[in-house]
C-alpha cells in the first residue's frame, strides 16, 4: 500500500459523496407536463377528490410541515414520513395512475412523471420493482466485495516487513466496494419510500461513486501508487465533489418540485442514475 495518502483519498471521498460534472438545463418530464395531469393535481388538492376516490390527507392542512418542497431538517422525523404519505404525493399518485389508464385506453405508452415510471404502490414501497432491482444490485455488489476479500485475506501473499499485500489498490478497491454498496442502500430506500431525506442521500450517494470512481479509474491508467502522487490526481476531483454535494443538499435538488413551465439545473450522471433505476 501507498502509505497514509491512500486513506486521506478515501476518507475524503467518503466523507464527500457528491459528483463532478458539468451542470445543464432540463425540462419537467414528459408525464408531470401533461396539462391533463397538472389539472387533476390541482383539483385534487383544492377539493381533496379525484373521482370517486376522497384523499383523506388534503382533507387537514397538518400535512403542509411534511411536505415534499420543505428543507429535510425542517420536516417530521422519518419514521414518521415513513409511516404516511401526504395530500401531494397522494394527489400525484393518484392523478398519475388515473392518466395512465387514460393513455392506455387509448394505444398511448407510459411517459414518465417527475422522472419516474408510473410503478403501482405495493404497501408501503412505492416503487416495489425498482426497489427489488436495487437491492439485488446490493446482493451483488457485497457478493463481488466479498469474494475479493476472501481471495486477498487467502490467497494472496503479504509483505514480510508490514503484512500488507504486494497488491497496490487493495484498499481503494475495498472503498470503492463500500461506496457501492451504500449506494444500492439508499437507492432501495428511496425507492420503498421518497421523502426530501431518502432523495438526498441516494442521489448524492450515487453520484459519490461516480466520482471516486473517475478518481479509481486515473489512478489506475496512470498506475499511480505513490501517496502523495494519489492525493495530487484525487485533490481537483475531491474539490469539484465537496463543492457539489453542498449545491445539492443546500441549494437545489428538488426536482420533482419543479414548476411544469420552468427548466431547472440537473446532472447527466443523475440523468443517468434515474434511467438506471427505473
Amino acid at each position: 500500500m501507498a502509505g497514509s495518502g491512500l486513506w486521506v483519498v478515501g476518507l475524503a471521498s467518503l466523507l464527500a459523496l457528491p459528483g463532478i460534472f458539468v451542470s445543464v438545463s432540463v425540462e419537467a418530464s414528459r408525464g408531470d407536463a401533461d396539462p391533463h395531469y397538472r389539472t387533476c393535481v390541482g383539483e385534487c388538492q383544492n377539493t381533496g377528490i379525484i373521482g370517486g376516490n376522497i384523499i383523506s390527507h388534503c382533507q387537514s392542512r397538518e400535512n403542509d410541515s411534511i411536505s415534499a418542497g420543505s428543507s429535510w431538517y425542517t420536516q417530521e422525523a422519518l419514521r414518521v414520513q415513513w409511516k404516511q404519505l401526504n395530500c401531494m404525493t397522494d394527489c400525484r399518485y393518484y392523478c398519475m395512475m388515473r392518466r395512465e389508464e387514460e393513455r392506455r385506453l387509448g394505444g398511448l405508452s407510459p411517459v414518465q412523471y417527475h422522472g419516474k415510471w408510473p410503478f403501482k404502490r405495493v404497501s408501503v414501497f412505492q416503487e416495489p420493482l425498482s426497489a427489488a432491482l436495487s437491492a439485488l444490485n446490493l446482493l451483488m455488489h457485497f457478493t463481488g466485495w466479498l469474494s475479493f476479500f476472501l481471495l486477498v485475506k487467502y490467497r494472496l501473499p503479504l509483505r514480510p516487513q508490514t503484512k500488507k499485500t504486494y497488491y497496490e489498490y487493495t484498499g481503494l478497491w475495498h472503498i470503492y466496494a463500500i461506496l457501492s454498496m451504500n449506494a444500492w442502500i439508499w437507492s432501495s430506500v428511496f425507492h420503498t419510500r421518497d421523502i426530501d431525506l431518502t432523495e438526498k442521500l441516494d442521489y448524492s450517494s450515487a453520484v459519490a461513486v461516480l466520482g471516486y470512481s473517475l478518481i479509481l479509474t486515473l489512478l489506475r491508467i496512470f498506475n499511480v501508487k505513490e501517496g502523495a502522487t494519489r492525493v495530487m490526481f484525487a485533490a481537483p476531483i475531491l474539490a469539484f465533489v465537496t463543492t457539489h454535494i453542498l449545491y445539492l443538499n443546500f441549494y437545489e435538488l428538488d426536482y420533482g418540485e419543479v414548476p411544469f413551465a420552468s427548466p431547472r439545473v440537473f446532472l447527466p450522471c443523475i440523468q443517468l442514475h434515474k434511467q438506471i433505476n427505473s
